[in-house]
């Protein structure tokens, strides 16, 4: 590790626990999956100690009964790092802000500190609020609502007033008519020529008084609006000003967060984030945890050697957060930064990418000239993703080259074993996933939940969709989640575990395991879910039973294959 300037050492704290047996880590956590170092482990219950004694700041986590608001539970981390004596201590951190802070006693501090008084973002971010509330004063101001109000009704008005005299016009019109014929063979050549002239000087002057009316009406709304105009001027320019401040403070907050590495080269947040899908930089991106850790360590000379983070206190209302489990870094702000913040490192590998991946097989359970059911082992994918090619798909498709059209006419998630059926051409596909589309299908997963559920039986309803800042997380959405409904049964009950069988009414992605997990659902996540859960040697959730209508047999054909666990 290059030389770096060293500062105080208060925020390296030396483990009270005897680690002296220990040893450390060959290489640093793969941050995304993990399963936390011994000294991790020890420094997290360490942290988790000074959280519930500490008297230097008061916040309610919520630990034991509920607390109403948002933020009330928070994101931990610590980072266990070398220092320049060769000592073995840790750093702690907090996602965001906590207490009303984002400087606590014993906690790195933020690479920038948004509520310092004396920065730059604070005066500026009061001047955007006075914008604000300017803004907000205009369009609630009495004037403003009454010239608004004039302009609404004298549009409305003139409208009527024209309409009202164009259906006048038009009566007189028909009179005229009337009387032209009535007249014309009591009347005189003359006098006839005369009621003409007279009828037609009528129609003049009512096309003129109409003429006259809508000049009227167009200069008193043009009076009108002009006052409305000065009002809605006056606020576009403030929106503006607003715009461009917001901005202007926006990229000058993103200049400050300049993250180093381990070879203490440094990058901007718009450079981290410029090649990405995302492009501008996520709110919050830099103040997570991790970044904070990583930050503090290379900027003081000290080695990272082993991270965990962990949520602790009461869970969100849509994000699945248990108290005191461990959690990976997120997707969308934590990725990119950490990408560059690990270079240097030797960092554990990511899992997806494990050479044993490859070495998994699929067994055929059920096939004919039509159709191939096989069981899928965990933690392989269905289909390529981004990290890796090899899928059942892909497999299928190397085994197979004749088979047409889609071939899977469903998928599993990766961390999930069991069936999944396969159509060798496009037209048996595509009565197969009618049958999936009409739900005629039978579907039957067994899974082992977290702890001992009191319920015999049930439904689950919440609506899920995916965490925009943590793909592929899910989360209950009761605004736009999409709607997802579980039956479930439970089996058995032994060592303190629930084996349950569910029958998924609906197939949103991650339904089982968010409706086992959430508060709001089972409130016991599955063994093994390293996403919602604790991980474990697998995901205990498995696909056990299909039985569908044969699509040229026209027969019910029944496939089972027991679980592993």
């Amino acid at each position: 590790m290059e030389a770096k300037h060293h500062t105080s050492d208060k925020y390296f704290t030396r483990f009270k626990t005897s680690i002296e047996a220990i040893s450390l880590p060959d290489k640093f956590t793969y941050p995304f999956y993990y399963e936390p170092h011994e000294l991790s482990l020890i420094a997290s219950k360490e942290l988790q100690q000074h959280l519930l004694t500490q008297k230097d700041w008061i916040h309610d986590f919520g630990i034991d009964h509920f607390v109403e608001g948002t933020n009330i539970g928070k994101m931990f981390g610590v980072l266990v790092v070398q220092n320049d004596q060769n000592e073995i201590g840790y750093l702690s951190a907090f996602s965001g802000k906590l207490a009303g802070t984002n400087t606590l006693p014993g906690f790195v501090p933020p690479i920038y500190d948004l509520l310092d008084e004396n920065g730059f973002f604070k005066p500026e971010e009061d001047n955007i609020s006075l914008i604000n509330q300017q803004i907000k004063e205009l369009e609630e101001s009495e004037e403003f609502r009454q010239v608004n109000n004039n302009y609404s009704s004298g549009i409305k008005s003139s409208q009527k007033e024209l309409e009202d005299y164009r259906s006048f016009m038009k009566v007189e019109k028909k009179n005229r008519k009337i009387k032209r014929n009535e007249l014309e063979q009591s009347l005189s050549s003359e006098e006839f020529e005369n009621l003409k002239e007279e009828l037609k000087q009528e129609s003049l002057k009512h096309q003129y008084d109409f003429k006259m009316l809508k000049k009227e009406w167009e200069e008193k709304l043009e009076k009108l609006k002009s006052e409305l105009d000065f009002f809605k001027t006056k606020i576009h320019h403030l929106k503006e000003e607003r715009k461009t401040r917001s901005a202007a403070l926006q990229q000058k907050l993103f200049d400050q967060y300049q993250f180093l590495n381990y070879h203490g080269q440094t990058q901007s947040l718009c450079n981290i984030f410029a090649p990405t899908t995302q492009q501008i930089p996520p709110a919050g991106a830099g103040d997570c945890a991790a970044p904070k850790l990583l930050q503090y360590a290379y900027q003081n000379n000290l080695k990272p050697i082993a991270l965990a983070e962990f949520w602790w206190g009461q869970s969100p209302k849509s994000e699945i957060r248990k108290h005191g489990y461990f959690y990976p870094s997120c997707k969308s702000k934590c990725e990119p930064i950490l990408g560059h913040m690990l270079q240097g490192l030797d960092v554990d590998e990511n899992p997806i990418k494990s050479p044993t991946i490859n070495q998994k097989e699929l067994e055929t359970v059920f096939e004919d000239e039509y159709i191939l059911v096989i069981n899928k082992p965990a933690e392989f994918l269905s289909v390529p993703g981004k990290e890796t090619e090899d899928s059942v798909y892909l497999r299928i498709k190397n085994k197979y080259p004749e088979a047409t059209g889609p071939l899977l006419v469903h998928r599993l998630d990766m961390s999930t074993s069991g069936l999944i059926m396969i159509a060798k051409d496009k037209d048996v596909h595509k009565a197969l996933q009618k049958q999936f589309l009409e739900r005629s299908v039978q579907k039957r997963y067994i899974a082992l939940l977290d702890g001992i559920i009191k319920e015999e039986s049930g439904f689950i309803e919440l609506p899920l969709r995916v965490d925009l800042d943590d793909r592929p997380r899910q989360l209950v959405c009761y605004d736009y989640g999409k709607p997802a409904k579980t039956k479930f049964q439970v089996i058995d009950r032994t060592n303190g575990k629930t084996k349950v069988h569910f029958f998924p009414i609906t197939g949103r992605t991650h339904q089982l395991r968010v409706h086992a997990a959430h508060p709001k659902g089972l409130n016991t996540p599955i063994v093994g879910d390293d996403l919602y859960g604790k991980k474990s040697n697998r995901l205990h959730l498995h696909a056990e039973y299909l039985e569908f209508t044969h699509p040229i047999l026209n027969k019910r054909i029944k496939v089972k294959v027991p679980a592993d666990f």
